[in-house]
């Protein structure tokens, strides 16, 4: 019976960390996917799951309730005075906005779905507007997601509160956008990274198990790894079986040592 990899362990903390950081992504794209439909308004007919976009109207009808019935609230409380909102476009304006482009995206993504050869990679954000590349480092693709649109947004909504052309709720939820915008690009980056740098450690795992194996790893060699070193007098095929266990544990490729009987038989 083989030892169970570190993918099929219970919860653990890779796991964890991988469950943790689709959820905070998952959340962060409920929030900003009004806003990437505008700044990336060719975007592919999979990048935004059914459960993402489901949420997202869903949070489009009831932000504007919430914001509405608040509102009323204050005017009712006995002694208060509240002021009126100042501002042309609330939160509502973009509740209406959201849908409009829902219906009119829906037509092209239609279009991509019945006729497939429209689209090359279906999971695509869609590349960037033209005035991002006027901006100095706009022509980077992740530093235009992670600093660049959730930065444009910021300073826009702040930018249009101050000329009275949106409200303050408007402006407070952009600015929320714009943090879980910077939030979620900074997590698919760090997972792409994460996917290489993975890769580039098994290969040290890996050579690190094979020094066990050989009994000529050092203890400073097993440091990094957080390991202790193996007894000196430990039997072959109990040293053999722990350094694969442990490269398993690592996904790591474990080099092919050939055992004693093979020895003998040669």
């Amino acid at each position: 019976m083989q030892p169970p990899t570190q993918s099929e362990l219970p919860m653990n903390l890779n796991n964890m960390h991988k469950y943790g950081m689709a959820i905070v992504e998952s959340v962060c794209a409920i929030f900003t996917m009004p806003i990437e439909m505008i700044l990336r308004p060719q975007y592919g007919t999979r990048y935004f799951s059914p459960p993402i976009a489901f949420f997202s109207m869903v949070l489009m009808v009831f932000v504007p309730l919430f914001s509405s019935a608040a509102e009323s609230l204050t005017h009712m409380l006995p002694f208060a005075r509240p002021s009126m909102p100042s501002g042309i476009f609330g939160l509502s304006s973009l509740s209406s906005l959201y849908f409009l482009l829902l219906f009119l995206h829906g037509f092209r993504l239609w279009r991509r779905m019945v006729y497939m050869h429209l689209e090359q990679y279906s999971e695509f954000e869609g590349p960037a507007l033209p005035l991002f590349t006027l901006i100095p480092g706009g022509r980077s693709f992740w530093r235009t997601r992670i600093v660049l649109e959730p930065l444009v947004v910021y300073l826009l909504a702040s930018v249009l509160q101050a000329a009275d052309v949106f409200q303050s709720g408007l402006t407070t939820f952009l600015h929320l956008c714009a943090v879980m915008l910077c939030i979620k690009e900074f997590i698919v980056w760090y997972r792409n990274w994460e996917f290489i740098r993975v890769a580039l450690d098994s290969q040290v795992v890996g050579k690190a198990m094979s020094e066990v194996m050989q009994n000529k790893a050092s203890a400073k060699d097993l440091e990094p790894l957080h390991f202790a070193s193996f007894p000196k007098d430990l039997p072959k095929d109990l040293r053999d079986s722990a350094a694969t266990f442990f490269a398993r544990s690592f996904m790591a490729e474990i080099p092919k040592v050939e055992n004693e009987k093979e020895e003998e038989k040669q």
